[in-house]
């Protein structure tokens, strides 16, 4: 099958997908008033247009930005590490985003009373989340100058997150249980709880990440033969390995800022589309990995929220039910752990 016919494929299937999302819930909505709200809003009761463009639409959107940024942090990262389980949180992003919201929601008990901290803004915890992120992409950028071996950096990456877990079960063990159950709800992930002017700020932060991606695809490419093959070719490897950190740090960062950590889309996507459009050609990769991201982000989104039922699931302990049976079948599947050019 030629490739334009393959993302003809996916193209439609994003949007049948995303349009099931809209149309399935908690809250019944039948075709017919979900075609007046489109097309005769007038006679739309405004209940049901509350649930669809307040509600709805906005976690459709964010569920396709979320699987766009995670998808090609994924992809950068088994490039840059050539491990195909690396994902957008090796460098210990998330684990500094997660530290950065600990220390808001479970340091501050110490310091001030639950009523005080509940009239805070979700602001605090974005900004916190962003700044924790950037104190690690901060740490391994001044690394990376120094340690030119991509798996030091690696390891220096899961050193970060684990000292950051680390710190943040400290925080857990000595805070009070109800600010312990909003951090626990945080780490759990959510789509539904973002406002428009948060979606616009993360969609211009994704916007930025996948730009500067867009301007690397060549050296991606080249980076897979290896980095001395890439340096004869004139590449760049210090400014690339930089740019690469700042656009999965940005991507992932952003993300987990807004929506909390979400986990095993970036591993897994990048390994769909290889196998889905057979190359390793990033030019090709890179919008295969945002529509699959997409994709997957829209049925974990419309399985999260059990149609019919008032109940909703973490959309993080979605992603890993889906994301770990096609790791493990990946990991049966190759025996070697190689990507292919």
């Amino acid at each position: 099958m030629k490739v334009i016919y393959k993302f003809i494929i996916l193209f439609v299937i994003c949007f049948l997908l995303f349009f099931t999302d809209l149309f399935l819930g908690s809250v019944y909505i039948s075709f017919n008033e979900f075609l007046d709200i489109f097309f005769n809003s007038s006679e739309t009761s405004e209940h049901l247009k509350t649930i669809f463009y307040n509600f709805r639409l906005p976690k459709a959107i964010t569920a396709s930005i979320v699987g766009m940024a995670l998808a090609v942090s994924g992809l950068q990262m088994q490039v840059i590490f050539r491990n195909p389980l690396a994902g957008p949180y090796v460098l210990g992003i998330s684990s500094g985003a997660g530290l950065g919201v600990a220390l808001v929601i479970l340091g501050l008990s110490s310091f001030v009373s639950i009523e005080i901290f509940s009239a805070l803004s979700n602001w605090s915890i974005i900004i916190a989340a962003w700044i924790g992120a950037g104190i690690v992409l901060l740490l391994i950028l001044v690394i990376s100058i120094r340690i030119k071996d991509i798996m030091t950096l690696l390891i220096l990456g899961i050193m970060f997150g684990a000292v950051s877990s680390a710190i943040v079960s400290i925080l857990q063990y000595f805070s009070e249980q109800s600010l312990l159950k909003s951090y626990v709800v945080w780490t759990m992930g959510s789509l539904g709880n973002i406002t428009s002017s948060e979606l616009t700020i993360m969609a211009a932060s994704v916007f930025v990440g996948l730009l500067i991606v867009v301007f690397l695809l060549k050296n991606l490419n080249v980076l897979l033969i290896g980095e001395t093959y890439a340096k004869s070719l004139g590449v760049n490897i210090k400014t690339t390995r930089i740019l690469i950190f700042i656009s999965t740090s940005i991507l992932a960062g952003s993300v987990t800022a807004f929506c909390g950590p979400i986990a095993f889309v970036g591993i897994v996507i990048p390994h769909i589309a290889r196998m889905f459009f057979k190359t390793a050609d990033h030019k090709i990769l890179f919008l295969a990995v945002i529509l699959f991201g997409i994709i997957l982000m829209l049925i974990s989104d419309i399985i999260a929220h059990l149609p019919g039922s008032d109940k909703i699931l973490p959309i993080n302990s979605v992603t890993a039910l889906l994301g770990i049976p096609i790791v493990i079948w990946i990991v049966v599947k190759n025996h070697k752990f190689k990507l292919s050019v």
